[in-house]
């Protein structure tokens, strides 16, 4: 029966199966072909988000423009729908005044609060009907910033005009103003033979050079001299100080292209993880170390074995003293004050010569806890997270390291020195800490950023360059963002939100810097201090908790008038975005990822590098 059917079926000759397989490459080759174009940048013209050219500035296509991906209908039944709504005014510049407005350090609120522990200058937001709505405006005469390295050394005045501490520390070279400019020689209240000079002799007395330290704390930071001297180094400073009477030095040190945050050692934890810190340093900041708290505190941020660095008073009282207008007593009596503390937190005393004075925190609390008696020390913390650091109150006692199973191991785990330490797996990956983060999970992400910052240099090619130095990623994860960017000369503030997995520890074990943040507040820093924005699944994390326009605004604020921004989302929500966007009359368009067309995650580009003075609010 089957050889009967099999008869009566047509025998296909040589020509017929050639041409069937010719067609059917021919099919593959034009889907391949076909994908390969609509998967990458492409020649093809770009529609402007503000709708057709004009005669006089026609749209010229050019292989260096990607296309923009435009979600309007395209066939005549859209006509049969009802018409869409008129879209939202744009925004508009608040008052001059408001051209250094930082929204949680608003030195107009600060009365309201008690003046107790300076608690006044911690974060204080405005409530939701406090809030302005409206775009900070640049300074008059305001000028694109000076490119690193040089930026280090000098800014322009008329992007922080602010005279106060070119005359209140004149005598102390913290910063000088010569015409235009603001110079930076690498003075100090603690530096009197500079910085460079200060920073040697540290050298000598903890390991700078060996790549064992490479994340610092500077509480008191001043204009950031002593961590912009540290980029020599190969370390990256954190530079804190309150936004107080040396008004804009925070400002100063972001506009010379060095990490900093406005931030205060008060009532609240500072806002990073425990076990941070390689060091903390503190030049004459002013602190009340004896009165225990924030000692501890600095304690809770260091890494096992950290060091912590204490220069000006007291140390160094008898032959300075005189020069502080404090009596020897007072003086002495607080050193010792200190000294005891210190030994109390099982903190050893590794040198004092000089202006300077190190101690090295213990490498795990075997000891500690054994002696802790005898010691008399604070009470270890129990039931907190030591990791938690948003408005979280300090605490009296020492925040327990994990546990060791011999006196000779480190707790937490042997971190490599720098650079290995970069792409070694962290120790807080590796022991299982971090939910659902496995070896596999660090390793594979980082191949993925690498992958997108290729491609995202597809769109704005000077993030590989030199013009970006202040980078900003809002929702940082694993670090990999700043990992793809490392062998570039730019630093980047990784942002963990505080509603997603808590994995900055993990970007301080890779040797990066980086802060907590609630996105429906202001972020702690001046206006006009970041190049570069990067911010992925942010709005689809934040959709239901605060206004979409609320963040923009804000990474508006923060972002320099002549900086970048890629928003990474799904479709849908990019899309809303873009509608909020346009209100702020940035420079944007709508692209694929680096999956191509058919993935559902699209990026928002914002390219603001030659948008004319008056959109910007000059």
């Amino acid at each position: 029966m089957l050889r009967s059917i099999h008869s009566l079926l047509p025998s296909p000759n040589r020509r017929t199966l050639s041409i069937l397989l010719l067609t059917s490459i021919l099919c593959l080759l034009s889907y391949l072909l076909g994908l390969y174009i609509h998967s990458r940048p492409s020649a093809v013209v770009a529609i402007a988000s503000a709708g057709p050219p004009s005669s006089d500035c026609p749209i010229i296509a050019s292989p260096l423009l990607p296309p923009s991906l435009i979600f309007l209908p395209r066939h005549a039944a859209a006509s049969s729908f009802p018409p869409l709504p008129s879209p939202l005014p744009d925004l508009s510049f608040c008052p001059s005044n408001f051209t250094d407005y930082c929204p949680c350090q608003d030195t107009t609120r600060e009365h309201r609060f008690s003046m107790r522990s300076l608690f006044h200058r911690e974060r204080h937001c405005p409530d939701p009907d406090e809030r302005v709505r409206c775009r900070i405006p640049r300074p008059r005469g305001y000028r694109r910033t000076v490119p690193w390295p040089e930026s280090r050394n000098y800014a322009w005045f008329a992007n922080v005009p602010s005279k106060r501490l070119t005359e209140s520390k004149k005598d102390q070279n913290w910063v000088r103003l010569e015409g235009d400019r603001l110079v930076f020689p690498g003075g100090g209240t603690s530096f009197p033979y500079g910085v460079k000079w200060y920073a040697n002799e540290m050298a000598k007395l903890v390991p700078l050079k060996s790549g064992e330290v490479r994340t610092v704390l500077d509480i008191g930071c001043g204009v950031a001299s002593f961590g912009g001297h540290l980029v020599d180094y190969n370390i990256l400073t954190m530079s804190v100080a309150p936004r107080d009477v040396h008004e804009a030095q925070v400002q100063f040190a972001l506009e010379r292209g060095l990490p900093a945050m406005l931030g205060v050692l008060s009532t609240y934890r500072l806002p990073y993880p425990s076990r941070s810190f390689d060091m903390a340093h503190c030049a004459r900041c002013l602190i009340k170390w004896a009165e225990g708290s924030y000692l501890m505190e600095i304690d809770r941020v260091l890494r096992p074995g950290g060091y912590w660095v204490l220069s000006g008073p007291p140390i160094n009282w008898k032959n300075s003293y005189k020069g502080w207008g404090r009596t020897a007593q007072d003086l002495e009596e607080e050193q010792l004050a200190i000294e005891s503390l210190a030994k109390r937190l099982c903190w050893k005393k590794t040198v004092e010569k000089g202006p300077i004075a190190v101690w090295r925190k213990p490498t795990n609390h075997v000891h500690c806890l054994k002696k802790s008696k005898i010691l008399k020390s604070p009470p270890f913390c129990a039931r907190t997270d030591p990791d938690a650091a948003w408005y979280e109150r300090l605490k009296s006692c020492i925040t327990l390291l994990p546990k060791v199973d011999t006196i000779d191991e480190i707790a937490g785990g042997t971190l490599a020195k720098w650079p290995k330490r970069l792409n070694a797996v962290p120790p807080r990956i590796s022991s299982g800490t971090i939910r659902g983060v496995t070896s596999q999970t660090f390793n594979h992400d980082n191949q993925v950023w690498n992958h997108r910052i290729s491609h995202y240099a597809a769109y704005i090619s000077s993030i590989k360059g030199s013009r970006y130095r202040n980078i900003m990623d809002m929702n940082a994860g694993l670090g990999g963002f700043a990992a793809a960017l490392s062998k570039y000369p730019v630093w980047v503030m990784n942002v963990v939100p505080t509603a997603k997995n808590n994995t900055l520890g993990v970007i301080y074990e890779r040797g990066f810097i980086g802060t907590y943040m609630d996105w429906c507040e202001a972020f702690s820093t001046y206006p006009r201090t970041y190049d570069f924005i990067h911010a992925d699944s942010v709005f689809s994390l934040y959709m239901d908790k605060c206004d979409i326009m609320d963040i923009l605004l804000e990474m508006d604020r923060i972002l320099r008038p002549e900086g970048a921004v890629i928003i990474r989302d799904h479709v849908d929500t990019i899309g809303k975005v873009k509608k909020e966007v346009d209100r702020l009359k940035w420079q944007s368009r709508i692209v694929h990822n680096e999956k191509g067309p058919f993935d559902a995650e699209k990026l928002l580009i914002v390219d603001n590098s030659d948008m004319p003075a008056s959109s910007q609010g000059s």
